[in-house]
Formats: structure tokens, C-alpha cells, sequence
């Protein structure tokens, strides 16, 4: 057995898991998240704000505590898209390195995809024997990793056969089209967040085999609070989340709720974070319009992601 940590910071988060790997199985000790908004302003000054970066290292400060606690044995930390874009991501390498002893690996967009898809999809072949669903989650599948600044779209069986990352996210696409257009946002501006989607899934479509996939695995956390609403939890529950299936109507449902919402109403709902209330109407179109555009009748959700494939990665 092999105690790790792993380290995932992305645009909108930062998350840890430390788990046990033992061959085949990973035993979650740990699954924290913050939301720190690393990527705050990067689309429009493509430098990571002074604020942000201390947000970000303050919550690693208390991950690195949890991880000598523990006593992993190692320790690997991945940054994505915020820090691929920024210019002085230096001063990022250099604070992650000073906090836990190693230098962060600002991974491509390619390596993104391929780690997401190893923590999606490592149980789902298990679980379609188990639960012989002739609808469930069946290869090949379409893993989509919906994030603060990009998102990822992987394309196979048992390895990765197509991978694509592209420049729309939740953080992204708000900065961009949604900040100061109305509460709830004016019509003139979500159409202008689906033409940014809709350009990037042509870019998708033509270098992908997405059409080729049965099923389609969404991950990360709009998506996960999209379930935890279809589902009408009274609260945020990881284990009723991980591996519910929504139907194509259920996404569009609630897309059409979260888009009619103002920001209030959205911080009412009982599932949401506080840090995704500004974020989740453009996390919701993404999930929206991949599903339409590829006509998929339904989404196996995933609370199993690029940060469990990170794990997997260091055993």
C-alpha cells in the first residue's frame, strides 16, 4: 500500500486527495476543496493577481499540514489552464515549491485531458458488470472535465483514443461575456457565450471522435452541482452525486432555471457553493450545449477526476 497526496489547482479551485493505492484499489483518506479564483482576470491581464495567488497559498498551506499529518509518502501538484496562460506563473512555481517541497507541474492541455480521463473512467467498467445496465455507462466514452478556464474533451475505451483542450470555462466565459450584464444576465450576453461555446465545439468536433462515444462522463464541480439540483438534494452529497445519470431534459431544466436566476436566488439553492454562484450559468450552458450539439440522451456525473488520475499517476 502507497499513501499519496495529490494537489490539483485550477482556475476557480484548489483541491487535495490523499488516498491509499493498492493495486487496483484507491482508498480515499481525504478530498478537500477550496475555491481560491486563481484564474481571477486572467483572461483579460494574462497575469495571476497578487490577491489570488495569496488565497491560493494559504489554502495549500493547510493541505500541506494535513499531508504530514497523514504521512504521505508523495506528493504530486498540478496546475492547468490559469497558469499555462499567465505570464508571471514564476511566482506561482515558486510559492507552491517553498510550501511543499516540490515544484508544481503546469501540465498541457493534452496531459490535462488524459489525467481526467483516468480518474473518470478507472471504475466505470466495474460498475457497468455490476449493475448490467443496458443504459449505463458503456465505452467508449466522452469524458468532459468542465473547468474555471478550459475544458477538456476525451474520447476512448480503456485509453485515451482523441483529446482536445479548449478555452472556454466557467470563470472564463463569466469574466468575459457575463460580468455586468444584468441579474439575471440580459439575453444579448448568453448569446454571446454560446457562440464562444459553440466556435470551440467546432474546433472539438474536428479533432475528436466525439460521435463515436456511448456515453458521456461529466466532471468537476458546475456539473456536480448541476446533478445535486436535478436531484433536489437538501444538501451538497458527493455520494449521491458520484455516478447519478441525468437525462438530456433534467440538464436543459436546470440550465434554464440557473440562467433565469438572479445571484441571490442562485446562492439560495441548497447545493451551491458559495464560490460558483457568479460561475454556474456559464458552467450550465457549456454542459448544455455539448449534450444538444452531440446529442447525447443523458450524463453519467463524476466525482472522480483529474485529481483522482493524479493519484493514480504518482503510484
Amino acid at each position: 500500500m502507497t499513501r499519496v497526496a495529490a494537489v490539483d489547482c485550477g482556475t476557480n479551485s484548489v483541491r487535495l486527495l490523499i488516498a491509499d493505492i493498492h493495486g487496483d484499489d484507491l482508498t480515499e483518506v481525504e478530498r478537500l476543496m477550496e475555491i481560491v479564483r486563481l484564474g481571477q482576470d486572467v483572461d483579460r491581464t494574462g497575469r495571476l493577481a497578487p490577491e489570488a495567488l495569496e488565497r491560493t497559498f494559504a489554502a495549500m498551506r493547510d493541505y500541506r499540514k494535513l499531508i504530514d499529518q497523514h504521512g504521505a509518502t508523495a506528493t504530486r501538484v498540478v496546475a492547468t489552464s490559469a497558469t499555462r496562460d499567465a505570464a508571471n506563473r514564476q511566482e506561482f512555481v515558486d510559492g507552491v515549491r517553498e510550501i511543499f517541497g516540490v515544484a508544481p507541474e503546469v501540465v498541457s492541455g493534452a496531459e490535462e485531458a488524459e489525467l481526467s480521463f483516468v480518474g473518470a473512467t478507472r471504475g466505470l467498467l466495474r460498475l457497468s458488470a455490476e449493475t448490467g445496465m443496458p443504459q449505463g455507462p458503456l465505452p467508449p466514452y466522452l469524458v468532459v472535465d468542465i473547468g474555471g478556464g478550459s475544458t477538456e474533451f476525451v474520447v476512448g475505451s480503456e485509453s485515451v483514443e482523441g483529446a482536445l483542450s479548449v478555452d472556454i470555462g466557467c470563470v472564463r466565459l463569466t469574466e468575459r461575456h457575463l460580468r455586468g450584464a444584468g441579474d439575471p444576465p440580459e439575453a444579448a450576453a448568453l448569446e454571446r457565450v454560446v457562440a464562444d461555446i459553440e466556435a470551440a465545439l467546432d474546433r472539438v468536433e474536428a479533432a475528436v471522435p466525439v460521435r463515436q462515444a456511448t456515453t458521456l462522463v461529466g466532471l468537476a464541480g458546475s456539473v456536480t452541482t448541476i446533478a445535486g439540483i436535478a436531484l433536489d438534494l437538501p444538501a451538497y452529497d458527493p455520494e449521491r452525486i458520484h455516478h447519478s445519470i441525468l437525462s438530456a431534459r433534467q440538464v436543459h431544466d436546470v440550465t434554464r432555471r440557473l440562467l433565469a436566476m438572479t445571484h441571490g436566488e442562485r446562492a439560495a439553492v441548497p447545493v451551491m457553493h458559495p464560490g460558483r454562484v457568479d460561475v454556474i450559468g456559464a458552467g450550465a450552458l457549456i454542459l448544455d450545449r455539448i449534450v444538444r450539439r452531440f446529442a447525447f440522451s443523458q450524463v453519467v456525473v463524476s466525482e472522480h477526476d483529474i485529481l483522482d488520475g493524479i493519484a493514480w499517476s504518482i503510484s
